[in-house]
């Protein structure tokens, strides 16, 4: 069974023409997808893990400080924040 080089270009160009018309349809399907695999997190939720990161980011910074001051200066400006 051999198709012709008319026939190819004919389902090409209906492939390409339905990818154009239902392009929003399709992108809003992969969306849903990626939201079915990956659900986002709730403001609520995000928020502590912001508060986990800086504290994360502070502590770090309190253990590399050069010293007691330095570390008691950063846990000052960490309970200020």
């Amino acid at each position: 069974m051999e198709i012709s080089v008319s026939a190819l270009a004919l389902i090409l160009l209906l492939v390409v023409t339905a990818t154009v018309l239902f392009r929003p349809l399709i992108i809003g399907v992969l969306r849903a997808a990626v939201l079915v695999v990956r659900p986002r997190l709730s403001r609520e939720e995000e928020r502590g893990r912001a508060h986990m990161r800086d504290r994360q980011l502070v502590q770090r910074m309190i253990d590399n400080s050069s010293g007691p001051s330095h570390a008691a200066e950063l846990r000052a400006m960490a309970a200020r924040a």
